[in-house]
């Protein structure tokens, strides 16, 4: 990868200049990390089961409030 770098009157770095391909996976690996954090946070919680048929019935009458 080969960055330049944008400094200030000082010669601090202040910002970068990717490659598009490389800034386009940075993005794609911290979307991939995003979800499994979103996993791994809803995997530690107490997990509740519920029959489908009951959950099927809850879900329709949710559907059904929100009409009116």
């Amino acid at each position: 990868m080969r960055n330049q770098f944008i400094t200030n009157d000082a010669g601090d770095k202040i910002a970068v200049i990717l490659p598009i391909k490389d800034y386009e996976k940075m993005l794609d690996d911290l979307d991939e990390y995003a979800c499994i954090k979103a996993y791994d946070k809803v995997k530690a919680r107490k997990q509740e089961f519920v029959p489908a048929d009951e959950m099927f019935k809850t879900v329709e009458n949710k559907r059904k409030a929100e009409k009116f």
